[in-house]
C-alpha cells in the first residue's frame, strides 16, 4: 500500500521541528554575557568562599558552577571615589595610568559587543558621566548616576532617544529595581547574543535595606578582622578622606563589630537580588549558552589595618570577589591565577570571539578558566594617587609610600592578612630592592 506524498510530508515536517526543538545551540551562536558588579564587596564574604558567618546562598551556588578567582584585583585609583576608575578600567581594558575615567575618549568593550552584534543592556550604578551611558550602551534602564545614595530614595533616569531623563525617585530599594530590571530583559529578549551588566551599587554605604529584610546578624557575634587595629599605624597619606571618617578613632571593637553586621546584612540582601537574576536566567532559553560573571569594583577595609575605607593597597581592599560560570569552562574550581578586573573583558571578548578595542592592555586568561591551574599575570602594580604605590610577585608583596619615603613589605604566602611588615629585616634588603625596582612611576 503506497503512503500517501501529503502524509509523508507531514511526517517529515513534524520530525524536524521535533528535532529543531531539542537540539544544541549551533557551535557558531556565540555566547551570551549576564555580568552582575557590585560595590565595595570584599572578596572574603561569600560563604561559599570560607566566610563562616555570612549567608550568601545565591552567590554560594554560583561558585559550585564556576572558576573562583582568588587573586583578582582592581588597580587602584586617582581619587578617592575609587569606584569611577575601576569601572573605568573595567569597561575599557585599560590599566589606572591609561584610562580616561569619563569613558568617552576610547571604544569601550560594550562597544565592542555592540559591533559583534550583541544586544547591550545596562541597568544600576553610572559613575563615569553621563554622556557615556548611550555611547557604552544601546539600553539603559533605571540608572543611578551618582556615588553614594540612601537606595530607598534614589533618583534613577532613563535612556530615551540617546538622553538621559531626569531622575525620578525610586519606589522601592535601588538594588530591587535594577534586579527587575534585569529580570525583564532576560524575560523579554527574543534573539541574538546579549550583554547583561548590572552594576548595583550595594553593598556601598550606607547600608541601608528594607526593614522587613529577614537575614540580620548580631554584632557580638561578628568576628572582628583578624587584621583589626584602633588605629592605622601612621598616616599613610589620606587618613582624611570620607571613608575614614565614618567611624571616630581610635576604632573600637564593638563599632567595627556593628559595621560588619550592616555591611553583612546589605551583603546578604545584595545576594537575594542577584538570586533573582539568576533564577530568571535558568528560566530563559539562554541558560545553556551565558556566561555568567560577578565581581566587584573594589574591597573595603571595614577595621582591618585599623582603616575604614578602600583608599589603600592592601589586600582587603583591592582584591575583589570574581567567579566566571559559563559552557565549556571548570565548574566549582577556585584558582590562584593573579589578574586584574581590566582583564575580565578581554578573556570574555576571547570566548564570544568578539574583537576589542585596539586601547584595551587586559590580557585574556581563558586558558584558566578551562584549566584553572594554568598561571595568570606573573606580577601586579598598584596605586593610590601619588601617595601608596605597590608591587606584588604573588607570593611577596611592597607597598611603598613616596610622599614619606616609608616602606612595607608582606610574605602573603604564609601573612595573607599582612600582618607581619618585614621591611626592617636585614635579611630581606635585596628582595626589597628587586621589587622597588618593578615599580613604575604610572602602572
Amino acid at each position: 500500500m503506497r503512503f500517501p506524498l501529503h502524509r509523508l510530508f507531514l511526517v517529515l515536517c513534524c520530525s524536524l521541528i521535533s528535532i529543531s526543538a531539542h537540539a544544541s545551540p549551533p557551535a557558531e551562536e556565540k555566547p551570551n554575557i549576564l555580568f552582575l558588579f557590585a560595590d565595595d564587596q570584599r572578596a572574603d564574604t561569600i560563604a561559599a568562599l570560607g566566610n563562616s558567618i555570612i549567608q550568601t546562598p545565591h552567590l554560594d551556588k554560583l561558585v559550585h558552577t564556576s572558576v573562583a578567582f582568588q587573586r583578582a584585583y582592581m588597580q587602584g585609583a586617582n581619587n578617592g571615589a575609587t569606584c569611577i576608575p575601576s569601572r573605568a578600567m573595567l569597561l575599557s581594558g585599560q590599566s589606572l595610568g591609561r584610562i580616561d575615567e569619563k569613558l568617552m575618549r576610547d571604544p569601550t568593550w560594550p562597544e565592542a559587543f555592540a559591533n559583534a552584534g550583541y544586544t547591550t543592556f545596562v541597568s544600576g550604578k553610572w559613575h563615569n558621566t553621563d554622556a557615556s551611558i548611550p555611547k557604552c550602551f544601546q539600553i539603559a534602564r533605571s540608572m543611578f548616576t551618582g556615588g553614594m545614595v540612601d537606595p530607598l530614595h534614589a533618583p534613577l533616569r532613563q535612556l530615551e532617544g540617546g538622553k538621559l531623563t531626569k531622575g525620578q525617585i525610586s519606589p522601592k530599594h535601588a538594588c530591587e529595581v535594577f534586579a527587575d530590571e534585569a529580570v525583564t530583559f532576560l524575560q523579554n529578549h527574543k534573539t541574538g547574543p546579549f550583554l547583561c551588566y548590572v552594576p548595583f551599587d550595594a553593598p556601598h554605604d550606607p547600608h541601608v535595606v528594607p526593614s522587613d529584610f529577614p537575614i540580620k546578624y548580631d554584632p557580638s557575634t561578628i568576628p572582628l578582622p583578624p587584621n583589626f587595629l584602633p588605629e592605622h599605624s601612621f598616616d599613610n597619606g589620606e587618613m582624611g578622606v570620607r571613608d575614614e571618617l565614618l567611624l571616630p578613632r581610635p576604632r573600637t571593637p564593638e563599632s567595627i563589630r556593628q559595621m560588619l553586621a550592616d555591611y553583612y546584612r546589605y551583603i546578604s540582601y545584595l545576594d537575594t537580588q542577584i538570586g533573582r537574576v539568576l533564577d530568571a536566567l535558568a528560566a530563559s532559553p539562554f541558560a545553556k549558552n551565558t556566561i555568567v560573571v560577578f565581581s566587584a569594583d573594589s574591597g573595603v577595609a571595614r577595621g582591618s589595618h585599623g582603616l575604614i575605607g578602600k583608599q589603600n593597597l592592601y589586600e582587603h581592599s583591592i582584591r575583589v570577589p570574581l567567579l566566571i560560570s559559563g559552557p565549556g569552562l571548570a565548574k566549582n574550581a577556585t584558582s590562584d591565577a593573579m589578574c586584574y578586573l581590566f582583564d575580565v573583558f578581554p578573556t570574555l571578548g576571547a570566548l564570544c570571539k568578539v574583537a576589542g578595542p585596539p586601547t584595551s592592555e587586559g590580557l585574556d586568561f581563558s586558558a584558566v578558566l578551562r584549566d584553572p591551574a594554568q598561571p595568570g599575570r606573573l606580577t601586579l602594580q598598584f596605586a593610590y594617587k601619588d601617595v601608596q604605590k605597590a608591587v606584588c610577585d604573588g607570593d611577596w608583596k611592597l607597598i611603598h609610600y613616596p610622599k614619606i619615603n616609608r616602606t612595607q613589605l608582606f610574605h602573603l604566602k604564609t601573612d595573607p592578612n599582612e600582618t607581619r611588615d618585614l621591611s626592617a629585616n636585614p635579611n630581606e634588603a635585596n628582595r626589597i630592592s628587586s621589587l622597588r625596582s618593578l615599580l613604575q612611576p604610572t602602572p
